[in-house]
């Protein structure tokens, strides 16, 4: 049985309890479980990057990881990645800040991290690729000469032509990921954006609706819409409660809750939200003393100047918030910007009313699953979530926003704070079934299998390829 040779720009080593803890760990742990293999990525240090590689083995799974220079992580990760690539991704054209020495470090790690897996690779090692990070990669690898079947993954949106082919490089990076065997997308916009993007540079043509031909490449598209492990998150939601949050609860009592955890970002909708509870508070003064909103927004990339200007934004929103409608013994907004253990969150999000995820534009958002798998199914809270969510393709029964229409995400929180015990449980139960369905176990078992069955590439494979794209060159 083929190995499996996992690849992301960060990964989760056993000793690591941490950062062990995410959805993306629970899919690719589960699917080298199965079948053994190695997971390959970033050690998270800079400095020393000559190091040979770190190597931890447990059973027959193998994690190998390296460092980079101070110079090549800024370069490809904080300006490439994270200054074009993600603001570029999340249609904030506005944000993107390219440089052309960015592009060429992003470029440089990629064929770096090519040259450190390949003397790691067996014949018949399947790879998979995850996330932005990595577009290149599969490029380099089949510049060294390898064949084996490489699959990717985009955790993130796809952009349509008029937002991607903006990007100075477009044309090199979508040529770049046609030499992947298998392109994974979480939506089916997502997966038709990027055959979009290739249609208005070159000439793409289809075997059926899923296998594409491009640049003498033949490369297959799908949709795995990522999942979660339910039973997982159901177990750390109950239980009995910490002391401190038991305390809170009983403070709260007959107070309902409306809950949000994100990453500060401003993919997020976070001040786009804050305006939304403002308005529930001015359009539906009954709810004055008996409500509260919890916002927890721990920092990320707080050396950016975007991620920076939406923290202020946030704490002045705030003020203006809980200083308009607060009262003596009731504090309409409490505003956190820290980190929580994920198993505590779990705990709150069962006893929290209302749910809020409204991102202005996400890829999945495994917080409105998590939330939805945290409830009590006799009592179950709301989920509000926003429809440029990739998760709002499987949870229908939620109620579904636009989260730029303030209003209607106001008048959602109104009727999910007055929701019947009834619908709130067959809504739930709804959700809890998708989500069930669609577990993180399903989301790798189907890509593997699908990437499994694809014929491995051949030298001669590719030249008959190329000469069949450009047949002046033969």
């Amino acid at each position: 049985m083929s190995r499996l040779v996992v690849v992301s720009n960060r990964i989760a080593p056993p000793d690591d309890k941490k950062s062990s803890a995410g959805g993306l760990a629970v899919g690719v742990l589960g699917a080298l479980k199965a079948a053994g293999g190695l997971w390959f990525g970033w050690s998270g240090e800079t400095g020393d990057e000559d190091k040979p590689l770190k190597k931890v083995t447990r059973g027959d799974i193998t994690w190998a990881s390296f460092n980079l220079n101070e110079q090549d992580h800024d370069l490809y990760y904080n300006q490439f990645s994270n200054a074009v690539l993600w603001p570029a991704f999340h249609y904030r054209l506005d944000l993107v800040n390219f440089q052309r020495e960015a592009w060429e470090g992003y470029l440089r790690v990629n064929a770096t991290l090519a040259d450190k897996l390949l003397p790691l690779i067996k014949e018949d090692d399947t790879l998979w690729v995850h996330d932005y990070h990595l577009l290149p990669f599969a490029s380099e690898l089949r510049q060294r000469g390898v064949n084996n079947r490489i699959g990717f993954f985009l955790h993130i949106p796809f952009p349509t032509p008029e937002i991607f082919n903006a990007l100075p490089t477009h044309a090199e990076l979508l040529e770049q990921m046609c030499d992947y065997d298998l392109l994974g997308f979480q939506t089916e916009n997502d997966r038709l954006a990027f055959l979009d993007c290739i249609s208005s540079k070159t000439r793409l043509t289809s075997r059926g609706s899923k296998t594409h031909s491009a640049w003498g490449h033949t490369f297959r598209t799908e949709v795995y819409p990522i999942g979660i492990d339910p039973k997982e998150i159901a177990s750390q939601a109950q239980g009995p409660l910490p002391p401190k949050l038991a305390q809170l609860k009983a403070e709260l009592k007959g107070v309902q809750n409306i809950f949000s955890v994100e990453r500060l970002d401003y993919s997020k909708g976070l001040p786009e939200r804050f305006q939304a509870y403002e308005a529930l508070l001015e359009k539906y003064p009954q709810h004055h003393g008996k409500i509260r909103y919890t916002q927890i927004a721990p920092t990320s990339r707080g050396d950016v100047q975007a991620y920076q200007d939406i923290r202020h934004q946030l704490e002045n929103a705030a003020g203006r918030i809980n200083g308009k409608y607060g009262q003596l013994g009731w504090t309409p907004l409490y505003y956190l910007n820290q980190h929580f253990d994920r198993k505590l969150l779990m705990k709150v999000f069962r006893y929290s009313d209302v749910g809020l995820v409204t991102p202005l534009r996400d890829g999945m958002n495994l917080v409105a699953k998590e939330y939805v798998a945290a409830q009590d199914p006799a009592n179950p809270g709301v989920l509000v979530l926003s429809q440029f969510a990739g998760a709002a393709n499987e949870l229908t029964s939620a109620l579904i926003v636009n989260p730029y229409d303030r209003d209607e995400v106001a008048a959602a929180m109104n009727r999910a704070l007055l929701m019947p015990l009834t619908e709130r449980v067959s809504r739930h139960a709804e959700m809890l079934e998708v989500i069930k369905k669609n577990d993180i176990y399903h989301w790798q078992e189907r890509f593997i299998n699908d990437l499994k069955q694809i014929t491995p590439r051949t030298a001669e494979s590719r030249l008959q390829n190329k000469v069949a794209a450009f047949p002046k060159l033969a």
